[in-house]
C-alpha cells in the first residue's frame, strides 16, 4: 500500500512539473499530455527554422547588385562567403574604374556584405560593366575563403 502511494505522488509530482513546463491550464491529466505534445512540436519546429536560417548563413550565396542613380552615381550591394581581401579587391576594382567612394558600410558576421554608393569620375560606365568588375574582384584568387 506505501509502495503504491510513493508512485501515485511521483507520477502526481511528474505531472505537475509537466504542466508547469508547458504552461498547460489543464487539470486532466490527458490534457495535460497534449498540452505538452504540442509544446514539444512547437520547439521541434522551432529548432528546423534556426537549422535552415544555419545552413542559410553557411551556404552564403554570393550576390552583387548595382543600380544606376543621379547620372554618374550607383549602389552597389555585394554579398558573398568570407575571404581574405575581399574588401580591398573590390576596392581595387573601384579605383581601376574610376569609381569614387561616397558612402560604404561593410559587415563580416556571417560572410562578407557590403552596400556602398560610388561615383564615377566618367559618364560612360554602365551597370552591366560596374557588376563584372565587381565579381570579377570578389573571384580573384586573393578574395577566396581562407
Amino acid at each position: 500500500m506505501d509502495s503504491r502511494f510513493r508512485k501515485r505522488m511521483a507520477l502526481r509530482r511528474k505531472f505537475h512539473i509537466l504542466r508547469t513546463l508547458t504552461s498547460s491550464k489543464s487539470v486532466k491529466k490527458s490534457s495535460i499530455v497534449m498540452d505538452a505534445f504540442l509544446y514539444i512540436y512547437k520547439l521541434k519546429l522551432k529548432l528546423e527554422a534556426i537549422q535552415r536560417e544555419y545552413s542559410k548563413l553557411m551556404n552564403y550565396t554570393q550576390e552583387v547588385k548595382v543600380e544606376k542613380i543621379n547620372g554618374k552615381r550607383f549602389i552597389i550591394r555585394v554579398s558573398c562567403k568570407k575571404g581574405e581581401d575581399i574588401l580591398v579587391s573590390i576596392l581595387e576594382a573601384f579605383d581601376e574604374m574610376g569609381l569614387n567612394v561616397v558612402q560604404a558600410r561593410v559587415s563580416c558576421n556571417y560572410g562578407f556584405g557590403m552596400d556602398a554608393i560610388v561615383e564615377a569620375e566618367d559618364q560612360a560606365l554602365d551597370v552591366r560593366a560596374v557588376t563584372e568588375a565587381v565579381l570579377k574582384a570578389i573571384e580573384k584568387p586573393g578574395g577566396d575563403e581562407a
